[in-house]
């Protein structure tokens, strides 16, 4: 990672939810290309196992535990890395509510739980503008910077299940809109991906091998996405390659959303 100039030397991230899946990848991704990553989770040993990867690999990383749902915690989050580092260029909101014991209970709308829905909101939704309440300050002090929102597919299309975390996603979308508008001048530019079906522990723990078999069908990919693709596309968004993108929602899917849903594969 250290023998090449990469497209962020120099720069700051704090990825949240990076202890695994899409946050891994993200970590690793903007490491490789010479950021100095706080990984953070709720999982602190999860965390500090990425961290030590990166720094296996030559990059500059530390961990963190973070509860993205809790003010203060996220507050000391920005805080460490600010501290570490001496400065903070990059927010990847990507922490979201998928522990199979909650998600389990997010089915239709007339049988929600006010408890269930609640707490999906309080990660999938609060904990990313609670990251920008307290990152945005720390990008102004650096003259900007680049918030990216982990969304989905599910905040596109109604489904029979998952309604809190499809409500959830959706709104994260007018989140993201809301502060690439208030602070777009002053030099943050915000911006979200929406991931399709990504081949991640989450995935296997949530969804059934009969289902996700109707999701390698109907993509119009040859496979499933894996992490390393969203990754991809968030390196681009915070670069100065993505310097003239903001306000919007950029689907990593394989196709999932754009075709007729009668079409068969």
């Amino acid at each position: 990672m250290a023998t090449r100039r990469g497209k962020l030397d120099g720069r700051v991230a704090i990825v949240t939810g990076s202890a695994s899946g899409i946050g891994r990848a993200t970590a690793l991704a903007l490491a490789a290309e010479g950021a100095a990553v706080l990984v953070a989770d709720v999982d602190e040993a999860g965390a500090i196992a990425v961290a030590g990867e990166i720094a296996r690999r030559g990059g500059r990383a530390s961990a963190q535990r973070a509860d993205v749902a809790d003010e203060r915690s996220v507050a000391a989050m920005v805080a460490a890395a600010v501290e570490r580092y001496g400065g903070l260029d990059i927010l990847h909101n990507n922490a979201a509510a998928v522990d199979p014991a909650l998600m389990s209970r997010d089915g239709e709308v007339a049988a929600m739980e006010v408890e269930v829905w609640e707490r999906t909101f309080a990660v999938n939704l609060r904990g990313p503008m609670l990251g920008c309440k307290h990152a945005i300050p720390r990008l102004l002090e650096r003259g900007g910077g680049a918030i990216v929102n982990t969304s989905s597919a599910a905040g596109w299309a109604g489904d029979l299940t998952r309604s809190a975390y499809g409500a959830s996603k959706a709104a994260l979308e007018a989140l993201t809109r809301y502060v690439a508008t208030q602070y777009g001048k002053r030099g943050v530019r915000c911006n979200a991906i929406a991931p399709g079906v990504i081949a991640t522990p989450a995935l296997a723990a949530n969804v059934p091998p009969e289902q996700i078999a109707l999701y390698e069908r109907t993509v119009l990919t040859p496979r499933l996405g894996l992490p390393e693709n969203i990754a991809a596309a968030v390196v681009f968004l915070v670069s100065d390659d993505g310097a003239f993108v903001t306000g919007q929602t950029l689907r990593v899917d394989g196709g999932l959303l754009v075709h007729h849903p009668a079409t068969s594969f």
